[in-house]
């Protein structure tokens, strides 16, 4: 895929898609999503049909159609789980990613500098450049913000069984987890480096910074760098752990003597046997032996003009 950074992209000169999804983030935000995308289309007169996902896998159908439909911009509008199955499907595509955040986190938009109402988000579709990004692999599975196993997957497959989103209620969830998430023994093979043996409560596979909210899991990780940050954290002490998120939303969080990171474009993680890995907040079964690298270039965003 040829790489057009900064290059100014409109969606009136787009036949686009939007595709939504109704359940995502808080419930009081979920109303009238549909009708302020519904307005924003009519409003400008876009080619545009509204898509709603009706269920795990559906968006990633849906935007897999308008490419295939000539589509020039899909965008997405939900939380991390909808940009997850919506990117997916333009990989390596030359059509455009327009991204609507509607999360409880939305780490990815927050690294991009989205706007995080929905309505300045839909109206910076009308006036974008475009930024080429790298995607990340777990195992064939793609993820554009954060990965991870142990304590990160643990909490990621309570928030999604719990009915109240935000920031409070990961907190809450992560904290109940602690003493259910053990440590677990870890050979990480970087590409070109030698191996390292390490314990790990929680371990995290980066593309971008952050989870969300800012709470940044490797502040060192760039979206178009063409690696991926292995972030370990090796104690799990209840009190540090605490110290640790502190660390987090300070963006000091790799300086810490617990935190090993680790920069590589491939690495082979080996674990003791399959145990659960999320991939921007969606948990799925996985053997034991992780193949995780960065794609480079592979997916065209829209965001913010520069000025």
């Amino acid at each position: 895929m040829s790489a057009v950074p900064d290059a100014p992209v409109s969606a009136r000169a787009l036949r686009c898609a939007f595709i939504v999804n109704p359940v995502s983030g808080r419930r009081a935000s979920r109303a009238r999503r549909r009708e302020r995308v519904a307005a924003f289309i009519e409003r400008h007169g876009l080619d545009a049909p509204l898509l709603e996902s009706r269920g795990p896998g559906h968006a990633t159908e849906l935007a897999r159609a308008a490419v295939a439909e000539g589509r020039g911009l899909v965008v997405s509008v939900g939380g991390d789980g909808t940009m997850n199955e919506v990117a997916s499907a333009l990989v390596g595509q030359p059509t455009f990613f327009g991204l609507v955040p509607c999360g409880s986190g939305n780490g990815l938009a927050r690294d991009l500098g989205l706007p995080l109402s929905v309505d300045r988000a839909l109206d910076l579709l009308l006036d974008a450049r475009v930024r080429v990004i790298d995607t990340g692999v777990v195992n064939g599975r793609p993820f554009f913000n954060v990965a991870g196993f142990g304590l990160d997957a643990e909490i990621a497959q309570r928030f999604n069984a719990c009915r109240e989103r935000g920031l409070v209620s990961y907190f809450r969830l992560g904290f109940g987890a602690l003493r259910h998430t053990p440590l677990e023994r870890l050979v990480i093979e970087p590409d070109g480096g030698p191996p390292e043996e390490l314990d790990s409560f929680l371990t995290a596979l980066a593309n971008s910074t952050q989870y969300g909210n800012n709470a940044h899991v490797a502040p060192r990780a760039r979206l178009d760098d063409g690696r991926i940050d292995v972030v370990v954290v090796r104690s799990r002490h209840p009190v540090l752990a605490f110290w640790l998120g502190l660390r987090a939303f300070a963006g000091t969080l790799d300086r810490a003597a617990s935190v090993r990171s680790l920069q590589a474009a491939r690495f082979t993680i080996r674990r003791a046997g399959p145990a659960a890995v999320h991939t921007d907040g969606e948990v799925h079964a996985c053997d034991a032996v992780l193949d995780v690298r960065a794609v480079p270039a592979s997916l065209r965003v829209l965001v913010p003009p520069a000025r």
